[in-house]
């Protein structure tokens, strides 16, 4: 499938989703609310990729959303009540584009250079990993143009850092540069030049990817389940998740390799397939 704003490719078993408008510091007009979930749907549906970077091109990784985003739809004289629940719709399905990163098979690992601003950090909020270059900086840009942000922000950002510093930034709008995101654990590390932090997030993909993918993914599941729910919850679905999903046969892999001094080669996960 071609795409305009991005462009995919997959090299041992490792996706690489890259924004590639540099000249318009890779921001997110409707086009790439279009293009993006079927981007990294693609990725997820062979069942192949087993870990998925996403980057981008130019001097800063996204400028955020697009204005004519908002602007860019027939405009029908709605009353009141219509026109909210419109809006709340619309909203919901700009929502449900990052949403669909944590629900993905696979890890995704965000590398960011430059500005990561607005909708950018609604992005990389949602991966599971992120890491930066040394000019890096992040901000909450909805704020200092009079709204809150909406698409996700507000809700992960603060499963990931102290929240008093969460409200500062989103109170303030300021830029979190990337030795202070370090610092508060909103990145993973960071690294002097694109290049440096590309080929380091390549090794660590390609890890991922030597490990079990039944494995990894009930780890993201269940993961995920629990950032949202009690430790005694997760303890509770635990049992149900590895009841259903088996994983003895990985084990058995591991352990015949390990006896005949070889790297195990696990089975990649079963394609998507229906709607």
């Amino acid at each position: 499938m071609a795409y305009t704003r991005m462009q995919l490719e997959v090299n041992n078993q490792v996706g690489h989703l890259t924004l590639n408008q540099p000249d318009e510091y890779n921001r997110m007009p409707p086009a790439f609310w279009e293009e993006f979930p079927r981007a990294i749907a693609e990725m997820d549906a062979s069942g192949g990729v087993r870990a998925l970077i996403v980057s981008a091109t130019g001097k800063h990784f996204c400028a955020g959303m697009d204005v004519s985003v908002f602007t860019d739809t027939a405009q029908v004289k709605l009353d009141r009540g219509r026109a909210g629940e419109q809006g709340r719709r619309r909203l919901g399905a700009l929502q449900d584009v990052f949403t669909q990163l944590e629900d993905l098979r696979m890890p995704v690992i965000a590398a960011v250079q430059g500005g990561c601003i607005g909708g950018g950090v609604d992005l990389v909020a949602a991966c599971d990993m992120r890491y930066c270059t040394a000019d890096a900086f992040f901000c909450i840009q909805e704020i200092n143009i009079g709204l809150a942000a909406d698409v996700g922000t507000l809700q992960r950002l603060p499963k990931l850092i102290p929240e008093g510093m969460m409200r500062e930034l989103a109170y303030t709008g300021r830029r979190l540069y990337a030795e202070e995101a370090k610092e508060i654990g909103l990145v993973n590390r960071v690294y002097d030049t694109h290049e440096d932090m590309l080929g380091a997030v390549h090794v660590i993909a390609e890890e991922i990817a030597r490990k079990s993918p039944l494995a990894i993914t009930s780890s993201k599941h269940l993961m995920n389940y629990g950032r949202d729910h009690t430790v005694s919850d997760t303890l509770n679905y635990q049992q149900l998740w590895m009841g259903a999903v088996d994983q003895g046969g990985e084990m058995a892999v591991y352990f015949k390799a390990k006896a005949a001094d070889t790297k195990p080669e696990f089975k990649d996960l079963p394609p998507l397939t229906g709607g």
